[in-house]
């Protein structure tokens, strides 16, 4: 995956490429694979970048510098050199040039603010700094003022979060980050002045059950490609209510303890000001699949703590989103829930607990998991239960593959059978991993037909072809899909929307509750 015909296939594979022969102690070979890409594109920032880095472990620094300038040049925001890998660009650091950029309005927060986790009266705001320090979240809104505390130490990478309490329910609100208040380890930097801060948004859910309308946009595999990092400002547009992320995020792929190279990855997406703006004003709810866990097709065992590396990449994705639970206290993962108004959202984790498909006892989301999505399906009073798996439900979506429910159909069957004996109305399926949009409907003898509505090409430039028997199929662009929720119509119903990159609407799917519902069941029940 890292050779240089990936490199030439999929730039989110070049800067990787590169980097890694850093890490190897190659260097030099790191310069002359950069400059190949140079010769072809001098305006490519992330090969200037890499150069950076390169001739700073080469100790050529006054070349580092002229490099990193020629980043900036090529339109890379600075947060790039503040982030690192820190260690990698120490020598860098030091210099007098580095520390004038540095003191540059607005670097004091390198990544975010990522909002995250919010409910009808809470919110949760996560950031990156450039030092560790503590900070101050201040919302205002109608004369009134909230405000939360939080720190970003060393150990967690500089990140942290600060969530908002006593919020009123579908309000908007406007809020500025304070960094350098609060309580920190070690010396504080000096915040701007509060007036001087740059102000953001965010919205609160409706209270849960509430019935109305609720927006969310999804997709998956969104590899590092800056040409079609515009995707999110195309989200951004529609004004989601939630931005679901189902896997392949931002490939690290490398199922090793993550260290410089994962962090690396993160922090091209994370550095890009369309996902900043994006994040800042839309809370982001994110899993991972295979290529964020370790590598293609994996699965990491029914063990906890085994393989060694497996708790500390969950550590490591955690602690990169801004995510309402991580699993369970005996079982950490990366599954959770929330509710906006009448529907609630059961968010899986296909990866972590997953045992070997080709055997014959197997299971995707291993006993606790398991448990948990069917007592909260049980117990669940919202119109629309929608539950967001990484990889696909149905079968025709990859044939012949085990790396999807395919592989686990008694698991699979499981699920839709409690959900028909139980009664258990309103459900509707999401899924990624392919590179398209599209939808299918999974018929079943007793019960209503569950539809599969898959997107999963946000930023990838590889295409997955259409498959037959899909109601509908997209792969001629990136994608997202948009669900629009409408639980206060005498007959609910969910609209499903596929988007281009470029905002052209390709397709549209509207799914009446009465099509998810038991024979004889009244709209809104559940």
């Amino acid at each position: 995956m890292f050779d240089e015909r990936s490199a030439d296939l999929y730039y989110k594979r070049r800067g990787q490429r590169q980097l890694l022969e850093i890490l190897d102690g190659n260097p030099t070979r790191a310069l002359e694979l950069a400059d190949a890409r140079l010769a072809a594109d001098p305006a490519d920032a992330e090969s200037h970048f890499i150069r950076a880095v390169a001739l700073t472990r080469l100790d050529q620094i006054d070349e580092a510098e002229a490099a990193m300038q020629a980043a900036l040049d090529a339109g890379m925001p600075f947060g790039r050199f503040l982030a690192g890998p820190r260690d990698l660009l120490a020598p860098l650091a030091a210099t007098a040039t580095f520390a004038l950029h540095a003191a540059s309005p607005n670097n004091e927060i390198v990544h975010g603010p990522m909002l995250g986790a919010v409910t009808g009266t809470t919110a949760s705001v996560w950031v990156r700094t450039a030092d560790a320090t503590g900070f101050e979240v201040v919302a205002t809104a109608g004369g009134d003022r909230y405000s939360a505390s939080g720190t970003t130490t060393v150990d967690q990478d500089y990140t942290g979060t600060a969530t908002l309490a006593g919020l009123s329910p579908d309000t908007t609100y406007s809020y500025r980050i304070l960094v350098g208040a609060g309580t920190a380890p070690g010396p504080q930097p000096h915040s701007q002045p509060p007036s001087q801060a740059p102000s953001y948004t965010l919205r609160t859910a409706p209270p849960p059950g509430t019935q109305g309308t609720v927006t969310i946009a999804f997709g998956g595999c969104a590899g590092y490609t800056p040409a079609n990092e515009r995707m999110w400002d195309t989200i951004a547009a529609h004004s989601p209510q939630a931005l679901l992320l189902l896997g392949d995020n931002v490939y690290v792929d490398l199922p090793e303890q993550p260290g410089p190279f994962h962090d690396y990855t993160y922090y091209q997406r994370q550095s890009r000001p369309e996902f900043r703006r994006l994040v800042s004003a839309t809370p982001v709810y994110a899993v991972w699949d295979d290529h964020d866990a370790a590598f293609d097709d994996i699965w990491l065992g029914p063990y906890v703590d085994r393989p060694a590396w497996k708790q500390p990449m969950v550590e490591h994705f955690r602690r990169n989103w801004n995510n309402p639970a991580s699993g369970s206290e005996s079982h950490p993962g990366v599954w959770f829930r929330f509710s906006l108004g009448d529907v609630d959202f059961f968010l899986l984790d296909g990866r972590t607990y997953r045992t070997n498909p080709f055997l014959e006892e197997r299971t995707m989301l291993g006993r606790v998991q398991k448990a948990w999505l069917l007592d909260g399906l049980r117990a669940s009073e919202a119109t629309f239960k929608v539950i967001a798996s990484p990889v696909a439900w149905t079968d025709g979506a990859k044939p012949g593959s085990r790396d999807t429910w395919s592989g686990f159909p008694e698991e699979r069957e499981e699920i839709f059978r409690f959900v028909e004996e139980n009664d258990v109305t309103g459900v509707v399926l999401l899924s990624s991993d392919r590179h398209r949009s599209e939808a299918w409907a999974i018929e079943r003898e007793s019960g209503y037909a569950f539809h599969d509505l898959l997107s999963g090409q946000l930023t990838n430039i590889h295409t997955h072809p259409v498959e037959p028997g899909a109601l509908f199929s997209y792969n001629l662009k990136d994608s997202f899909g948009l669900l629009t929720f409408e639980t206060a119509l005498e007959e609910p119903r969910v609209t499903y929307e596929i988007y281009s990159i470029d905002d052209e609407l390709v397709e549209t799917l509207v799914i009446p509750y009465s099509d998810l519902a038991v024979a004889g069941e009244e709209g809104g029940q559940s």
